[in-house]
């Protein structure tokens, strides 16, 4: 994708995860790195019981052309990226729709019925399956697996935004990503981010050339 460019106007972008996994700061980065490359952005958000593990979902709404309502129309997604993955068929359900692109992680956070004994968490083939009946691609990635090696599981979230940059559905690269961070992190922490979000876009990358 060119600099600039949007692929539909809005783009319609979700970030679904569950509390814990820097869902909120990884919608919040990327709209201010939209917003520096002269999209409106608009950002509605959405808590379960966030502090527990609850659901959390930030809709962005981005446009070359103008503001628009922070909700998006139910079944008018044009991407949903998951830090976890049950929670992409969660949000599938209400937003999407055949053309729909999905970039999920794969490791689960069980919610306390499933760790109670009281219900099953599906197997990634099941989840997969699902995926692929409710949206037309889909990419599983192995985020937080990455994460774990870089020393720290929440940069989870910033190899997923890595990899919404590899996919070219967002006119946005790693040079912008590291000017947004810079202005608030210090050095090193700017480094190990840079190394998660390089991580994200050569995973994707990797897994488009299967």
């Amino acid at each position: 994708m060119k600099a600039g460019n949007l692929i539909h106007d809005p783009y319609n972008a979700i970030i679904t995860g569950v509390g814990g996994q820097g869902n909120v700061m990884a919608s919040r980065i990327l709209g201010n790195i939209l917003s520096r490359k002269g999209c409106f952005v608009t950002i509605g958000e959405t808590f379960g019981v966030s502090q527990r593990g609850g659901s959390v979902m930030s809709h962005l709404r981005i446009s070359k052309q103008s503001v628009w309502s922070p909700q998006i129309p139910r079944g008018q997604a044009h991407i949903v990226v998951a830090l976890e993955p049950t929670e992409a068929i969660r949000v599938l359900a209400a937003y999407g729709n055949p053309a729909v692109r999905v970039l999920s992680n794969t490791r689960p956070i069980h919610p306390v019925g499933v760790i109670a004994g009281e219900l099953a968490y599906p197997s990634l083939d099941e989840i997969r399956t699902a995926l692929g009946d409710l949206a037309s691609d889909v990419a599983l990635i192995d985020a937080t697996d990455e994460a774990m090696k870089l020393g720290q599981a929440i940069l989870g979230n910033v190899i997923m935004l890595g990899a919404v940059s590899g996919a070219g559905v967002l006119p946005f690269d790693a040079e912008d990503f590291r000017d947004v961070i810079s202005e608030t992190m210090s050095g090193d922490k700017v480094e190990i981010n840079m190394k998660a979000f390089s991580k994200g876009e050569e995973m994707i990358r990797a897994l488009r050339q299967k």
